[in-house]
């Protein structure tokens, strides 16, 4: 088990922020998916997310698995973490199928691209979209960690990105957002009425002075906050605008700090592992939380942790350890988290912008158990302060 690092409060690393919103100045903005399969709000009213973490994939049969019961072990490997993946998909028929990182575990596959390709082949040959980011084990074979994303985006099926046409300078691989659009047919259309945002959180310290786990940077969070601004610009313009921005998701691998913030007492799930997070606070929760949009932030990385917990106004999960190559507990079922965003009914019968978000888990036992069924979000709050917010930020950053 990786060892936990304390958060350490750093200052001045924010200094290259000036030099990030110099660059982003020029970089413009697009909430367009070019060349992406349309995601859109069915006729039932609902979106759903399957979140898949750590799936720690390496050479299938031959790969063992790792604390499992005695029971379990003989001819446990990584075909166990395909099956389940196959199970979930078929039992839950999400949406869109989420990867929060560690998708493999490079240091133990022969051939990373094929690892990748074995590991996310139940979502390919399901037809089903998917996206995914990078963790901290990913590039620890031949492939880079640009290696590792560009031979994702390759993949059937997926939405994933190496990151945004002309961000050449923005940190990382795999910062990029999707929309999902209101019913076909309803006013909302042609509107974004659900946000997911992806960003690489690193894997090490490039700091000399600084060890433990890497941090999203600033040119990832002033990324992140134009695109936020320029969705809310958007979405609270006609036609049918509305006072408030569309709810958004954020999905990255190593949690924040602020985590471990989250009182015992306010969250749904267990926390046996601690929190993982960087030694740096690099502001981005913070970042987030100003946005104004961001309903809920989902990570992986701490595999014993499976909890959702309100902090600031934002739900903070885990998705819960998925893979049996990753290190577990034995008897703590493998599990994966399941998100449901549902549309408003209108006064005509139609389909409006979000009315709430929910989650739950499914373990991978006989019945693919359903557990912690909780309200995450539900429209029930003015956007006349999230308004102002937006057109303070959007001054700020005109270019």
């Amino acid at each position: 088990m990786e060892e936990k690092k304390k958060t350490l409060g750093v200052q001045g690393l924010l200094a290259t922020t000036a030099v990030a919103v110099l660059w982003l100045s020029s970089l413009a903005v697009s909430t367009e998916q070019t060349n992406q399969k349309e995601l859109r709000f069915g006729v039932k009213g609902e979106f759903k997310i399957l979140q898949v973490a750590d799936m720690h994939y390496a050479d299938g049969k031959t790969t063992p698995c790792k604390d499992v019961l005695p029971s379990q072990m003989a001819g446990c490997s990584d075909l166990n973490t395909t099956a389940f993946l196959n199970r979930m998909i078929l039992a839950e028929k999400p949406d869109l199928i989420v990867f929060t990182g560690d998708n493999i575990y490079a240091h133990d596959a022969t051939d990373a691209a094929s690892s990748l390709d074995a590991a996310f082949a139940p979502a390919i040959s399901s037809g089903i979209p998917w996206a995914a980011v990078l963790g901290n084990h990913d590039q620890e074979s031949a492939l880079s960690r640009e290696g590792v994303m560009k031979h994702i985006v390759t993949l059937n099926n997926t939405l994933s990105q190496v990151n945004p046409p002309g961000a050449d300078a923005l940190d990382g691989f795999g910062n990029y957002n999707l929309e999902v659009h209101g019913f076909e047919g309803s006013g909302f259309e042609n509107k974004s009425v659900l946000n997911l945002y992806f960003l690489d959180s690193g894997d090490y310290s490039t700091v000399h002075a600084i060890s433990g786990y890497g941090w999203i940077k600033p040119s990832q969070q002033v990324w992140f906050e134009r695109t936020s601004v320029e969705l809310q610009r958007a979405y609270m313009s006609e036609p049918e605008a509305q006072e408030a921005p569309a709810p958004g998701l954020v999905y990255f691998h190593i949690p924040v700090p602020e985590y471990a913030s989250v009182n015992s007492s306010n969250y749904t799930g267990v926390n046996q592992d601690g929190i993982s997070s960087p030694r740096v606070n690099s502001g981005f929760f913070t970042t987030m939380v100003e946005a104004g949009d961001v309903k809920a932030v989902f990570t992986g990385h701490d595999h014993l942790n499976d909890f959702c917990g309100e902090y600031t106004g934002i739900q903070l999960c885990y998705g819960g350890g998925f893979g049996y190559h990753a290190y577990g507990k034995a008897g703590w079922s493998r599990r994966a988290r399941v998100v449901v965003a549902t549309l408003q009914k209108t006064d005509e019968g139609s389909w409006g912008p979000l009315m709430s978000i929910k989650t739950w888990k499914r373990l991978d036992d006989e019945n693919l158990t359903t557990i912690d069924v909780q309200v995450l979000w539900s429209n029930g709050t003015t956007g006349l302060e999230v308004r102002s917010g937006l057109r303070r930020r959007a001054k700020g950053l005109r270019v």
